[in-house]
């Protein structure tokens, strides 16, 4: 018997799946009390910037990423896969939808953060067509560490 695999848009509904399988997957990036809460992704889903993308197997849910964007530029964020169902093209799946998505939104120039002990998600973005800018810094501003 085959696996029935699918791409869905998530909701609110779907908000504690997401983050255990953040937890499950290693991702040490997200804000459950900040910009990760329940009810920050509330107010991000309403502005029609931010786009949760689950792919299902069987019904359970084993990868998704963060679909962004600022009218500008896409954001490939949070990209992850449960550790068990890694190296079965899912992450690329899910990539590819996440690019189609921003496309039909009128956005062309597509971007992702890696950090840098990463290296598997640098190898899978450099396969993906995806290039490093030389010379580029990531600076930030904080109100809180949580936000």
């Amino acid at each position: 018997m085959h696996a029935s695999v699918s791409i869905r848009q998530l909701g609110l509904e779907d908000y504690d799946r997401w983050m255990s399988l953040w937890e499950r997957a290693g991702l040490h990036s997200a804000r459950p009390l900040g910009r990760d809460s329940r009810e920050a992704f509330g107010a991000q889903f309403a502005a029609h910037t931010h786009i949760m993308l689950g792919l299902e197997r069987d019904l359970e849910l084993i990868a998704v990423v963060l679909v962004t964007h600022d009218g500008r530029k896409g954001w490939i964020n949070r990209l992850a896969v449960l550790p068990e169902h890694r190296r079965q093209r899912y992450a690329a799946r899910l990539l590819q939808e996440a690019e189609r998505v921003l496309k039909a939104q009128g956005i062309h120039v597509i971007a992702a953060l890696i950090e840098p002990d990463n290296e598997a998600s640098l190898a899978f973005f450099r396969q993906a067509g995806y290039a490093e800018t030389a010379g580029m810094h990531y600076v930030s501003r904080r109100d809180r560490s949580e936000a």
